[in-house]
């Protein structure tokens, strides 16, 4: 039997995947952002749903069974997100690194290393 090896993905390869298949399904009118917004929020809380009840030792060490859940929510909310991305015209890449940057700025390393607090509770 021939084992099929998966291209490495990229963000750009994902996003035309993505676009096709929406394409191919006539989905475009139903890809709005508030319905992709709505779609992301939905699978962010099943993500959260993975983990509840569990203890924080618990959730750190999942199970073979939890561990796949999870792996199929994380990808469904990326998915959503490089599609809600796609449809605005954002770049995730760049806006993650303009929010990287205000980030730095928020939480210098003298006055966040080792706390929580939120920068504008200082």
């Amino acid at each position: 039997m021939k084992t099929r090896t998966l291209k490495r993905a990229t963000l750009p390869g994902l996003r035309n995947q993505l676009r096709d298949f929406a394409h191919a399904r006539d989905w475009q009118q139903f890809h709005t952002p508030k319905n992709l917004a709505m779609a992301l929020s939905v699978e962010a809380a099943e993500l959260l749903e993975c983990f509840q009840w569990l203890t924080p030792e618990h959730s750190a060490r999942l199970s073979a069974r939890d561990h796949h859940a999870v792996e199929q929510e994380i990808a469904d909310i990326l998915l959503y997100l490089i599609r809600l991305s796609d449809v605005l015209g954002i770049d995730p890449l760049q806006a993650a690194q303009h929010k990287m940057a205000v980030n730095a700025r928020n939480y210098p390393v003298a006055l966040s290393r080792g706390s929580a607090r939120k920068h504008s509770k200082r």
